[in-house]
């Protein structure tokens, strides 16, 4: 039996790499802020987290930190190795993304963003989610660091799903989904959960499959593959 080597998938340069990160970064947290200040509903997994918050009566930050490190955990089992630049890159990410969020949330109440119509905070929404999910495409594609949820929809679309984001979409989505439905039969409440929420569940993997094509199309999907074994003739 021989080991091949990886394949290197690497399609662009390191420059053109951080650059999508950095801006993926960025734009993430804009998305995500401005997605918040609108109080139309969060994305999934955020809205997973407002409710274990409401449930065991902890600040957000407790169940963003938990749950994301949960999910790093859970992407080296996917990978079926272990990668601890890949696992303490995307806990770094985590707290970057956190502190931009943070800024531009405080930054959109200032605005007085709540004083708007409830139509208004939900177009407000719905461009959020469509910023945020053009962000996770830039990054996702740079595939230096990311956040561990997105990172679980980049490996299950290419070790598990043939390519196809909307069906890794879906499949990440199971577990934030199960959180707030047994959130829900507990505590008889629902948090984070309207408009904005219906729209990233349903149209998050269509708006990343085209940015992928439309946005920065020289900006490649950078995935390294898994070794394999091959039988050889000695």
């Amino acid at each position: 039996m021989k080991r091949i080597e990886e394949m290197n998938l690497i399609k662009n340069t390191l420059k053109q790499r951080w650059t999508a990160l950095i801006l993926g970064l960025v734009i993430n947290a804009f998305g995500s802020g401005l997605t918040v200040a609108a109080n139309m509903g969060a994305s999934p997994w955020m809205a997973s987290e407002v409710n274990l918050s409401e449930w065991f009566k902890i600040g957000i930050g407790w169940p963003v930190f938990v749950v994301s490190c949960l999910a790093a955990v859970a992407n080296q089992f996917l990978l079926r190795r272990w990668e601890p630049r890949r696992f303490f890159g995307e806990i770094g990410f985590m707290f970057f993304v956190s502190f931009f969020v943070n800024f531009f949330t405080a930054m959109f109440y200032r605005m007085g963003i709540l004083k708007l119509s409830m139509f208004t905070r939900g177009f407000l929404a719905v461009a959020g989610v469509t910023i945020f999910c053009i962000a996770i495409s830039l990054y996702q594609r740079a595939n230096l660091v990311m956040h561990p949820n997105d990172d679980t929809t980049n490996i299950l679309r290419f070790m598990y799903c043939h390519g196809n984001v909307l069906h890794a979409q879906l499949l990440n989505f199971i577990p934030p989904v199960t959180i707030i439905v047994v959130s829900w039969i507990v505590t008889h409440n629902l948090f984070a959960i309207n408009l904005g929420t219906v729209f990233a569940l349903i149209f998050t993997g269509t708006i990343i499959n085209l940015t992928d094509r439309f946005i920065w199309p020289g900006l490649k999907h950078n995935f390294a593959v898994r070794p394999v074994e091959e039988a050889t003739n000695d």
